[in-house]
């Protein structure tokens, strides 16, 4: 999928350098898990990255730099799951909002809603998700659930 400043695509085993830089970085992972060693970097990205149906997809510019990446995946039967980790010299670029929008796109596509599950302290992720009409349906487990009705 390509945007107007961003593509994302399929991790290869390559993207291992790019992907612990920002898992390691404490601020990135903040609101996610503890800060990833390379070794942990290295099992999430054969598990979820590399997989036959991978959960995650890399992002990048249209120059070919890493910027992050995107998850997207089943969620439950009629929906995916979406979400967006990237550098943090990349906030505040409109980047989360513009992944938002490919993803949406491509949900209308497959005829699946769409999933925001984060935490109430998120307010990036809240604010994006209503703004691009997902409704608040609760929260489930400490985090607060967005969803989108495409169906």
């Amino acid at each position: 999928m390509q945007g107007s400043r961003l593509r994302i695509r399929h991790f290869k085993e390559n993207d291992l350098e790019d992907l612990h830089r920002l898992l390691s970085d404490e601020e990135v992972m903040r609101y996610l898990e503890p800060p990833f060693s390379k070794e942990k970097t290295t099992e999430f990205l054969r598990e979820v990255g590399l997989c036959d149906e991978p959960l995650i997809y890399a992002v990048d510019n249209l120059d070919g730099g890493f910027v992050g990446y995107v998850i997207y995946h089943i969620y439950e039967e009629d929906s995916y799951e979406i979400g967006w980790v990237l550098y943090k010299e990349e906030w505040h670029k409109g980047y989360a909002q513009e992944l938002t929008q490919m993803l949406i796109r491509d949900a209308r596509e497959q005829h699946r809603d769409l999933v925001i599950d984060c935490l109430p302290e998120q307010e990036t992720s809240k604010q994006i998700a209503l703004s691009n009409g997902f409704e608040y349906r609760g929260n489930v487990d400490g985090c607060d659930v967005y969803l989108l009705r495409i169906n």
